[in-house]
């Protein structure tokens, strides 16, 4: 995009109207380089949460296997005395 051809915002930094769609480009580079950094940190911090759910889930699921086993050694330990 040609910048010549875009006209300044008024107050705002590295933004341009475009005149044909009347659209309004940020061409402010540092801003769209932190944009982006908190983007990625974002999905980060979701792929975590899920894959900590995901433990989570798994280890509730071993200790109910647990417990059950527990309960059934009880009762094989008190059917036999």
């Amino acid at each position: 995009m040609d910048l010549r051809k875009l006209i300044p915002v008024d107050g705002k930094e590295g933004w341009y109207r475009d005149p044909l769609t009347n659209a309004i480009v940020n061409n402010n580079t540092s801003e769209y380089e932190k944009y982006m950094n908190a983007y990625n940190k974002r999905a980060k911090q979701e792929v975590t949460i899920e894959t900590l759910q995901t433990e989570v889930d798994e280890v509730k699921s071993d200790l109910k296997d647990i417990k059950g086993l527990l309960k059934s050694l009880l009762e094989l330990q008190n059917d036999s005395n």
